[in-house]
């Protein structure tokens, strides 16, 4: 009996000597690295957001190699829908930092649940990487240091618009929803046009499908004005604002403007052969190795072309892996903002990088001109000219 326990003992002992010292290794180390990407799974960006999830997870693939690996740490995705709610996408940004211990955020799609969510970001001192939400707000007055963003910024849409359309003797109306997307893309706009004169602003609730007292809104306001007349439009999601071609807009002479969009919504375009804009992104006019491979990878998988949110998720995966293997997988927080202030990184859209100011993506965007092609059920957007980053002077609008 002597014998047995004192055997018992030492195997005991060295179960716990082993466990003790393996316990450095195999705690102390974490061997995963967590991102939460919080987007529109559902609601009325559901579109938006399901094309940035596919994008973000085919860019994760391609910018690993298809290990989904960063050293010998496994990349792990925590989805999880906002469905639009600001209030929801706050608590779930929390519930991912605290709950889950991601390591960094992505998203989200809507620009008024990506405000409820900076400040959590700066009470958890994690990275929240924004995409593809577009408010300048976001990157300016709400700005925190923990925030970056792939996206475009409101200033950037506005600034690639009015570089399409501002010209002496032109007279613009805008029309937009009524909230942080739409009030500052018009606000950009406004303050980046030179040479047009802007006459009119209209906001109609972000729900609306009857355009029709909004149009006659923007007729009155334009149909005696002298010159080139243009309503630019500011949309996203549901809705069809080009219904008020429906009021005879060529009676007076108007025409319609407006920037990119994702594929379902520019088959209308096809009604404005001729159409002008600026858009962030098409997946036939970028030349690089990165969008060829997109555009190849979702033609195998999907048997179509990607879309404009997709792009968008690929970006901000190229970023997050091109960051992560700076850092050699560390996930420190200090590190990676010190790692990605001033970093490029390639992208569909050729490179990026973000501003060390406000730690928005510097990039390009593309003034297009509407072609309608049968082989396409979309206005096709040819490209007139790339505006570059360095051709925009986008305004740093934080306090820091």
């Amino acid at each position: 009996m002597l014998r047995r326990t004192w055997v018992a003992r030492t195997a005991l002992g060295a179960v716990t000597m082993a466990c003790t010292l393996a316990a450095p290794l195999a705690f102390g180390q974490a061997k995963e690295i967590k991102i939460a990407h919080i987007y529109s799974k559902t609601g009325p960006l559901e579109a938006y957001g399901k094309q940035t999830a596919t994008g973000f997870m085919m860019g994760l693939d391609y910018a690993t190699g298809g290990t989904m690996m960063i050293g010998n740490k496994k990349l792990v995705v925590i989805e999880k829908d906002d469905q639009g709610k600001p209030d929801l996408g706050k608590s779930l940004l929390a519930a991912a930092y605290s709950d889950d211990k991601a390591d960094l955020a992505v998203g989200p799609t809507s620009s008024g649940v990506a405000l409820a969510m900076l400040p959590i970001a700066e009470e958890y001192k994690k990275i929240l990487l924004v995409e593809p939400a577009v408010a300048d707000s976001i990157t300016g007055d709400k700005w925190n240091k923990y925030i970056f963003r792939t996206g475009r910024n409101s200033s950037q849409d506005a600034i690639s618009n009015a570089a399409a359309l501002d010209k002496p003797g032109t007279v613009i109306a805008t029309l937009a929803q009524d909230y942080a997307f739409g009030r500052d893309g018009v606000k950009a706009f406004r303050e980046a046009i030179k040479k047009a004169k802007l006459v009119h602003e209209e906001y109609l609730p972000t729900a609306t499908t009857d355009f029709t007292a909004g149009a006659q809104h923007l007729i009155d306001k334009l149909k005696d004005q002298p010159g080139r007349k243009i309503i630019w439009i500011v949309w996203a999601g549901a809705g069809n604002p080009f219904k008020i071609a429906d009021m005879d807009l060529k009676r007076y002479g108007i025409e319609i403007a407006t920037g990119g969009n994702i594929l379902p919504a520019m088959a209308s375009y096809k009604n404005f052969p001729g159409m002008e804009g600026a858009a962030y992104y098409y997946f036939g006019i970028p030349k690089n190795p990165v969008n060829e491979a997109m555009v190849a990878r979702h033609y195998s998988q999907f048997k179509a072309p990607p879309d404009f949110f997709t792009a968008g998720g690929f970006s901000a995966a190229m970023a997050v892996v091109t960051a992560l293997n700076k850092t050699k997988g560390d996930t420190n927080t200090n590190k990676l903002i010190e790692t990605m202030e001033g970093m490029s990184f390639d992208t569909p859209k050729g490179k990026m990088t973000f501003r060390k100011e406000d730690h928005q993506a510097l990039q390009s965007m593309y003034h297009f001109k509407i072609k309608v092609d049968p082989a396409f059920a979309w206005g096709v957007p040819e490209l007139v000219h790339e505006i570059k980053a360095e051709e925009m002077d986008i305004p740093i609008r934080n306090k820091r």
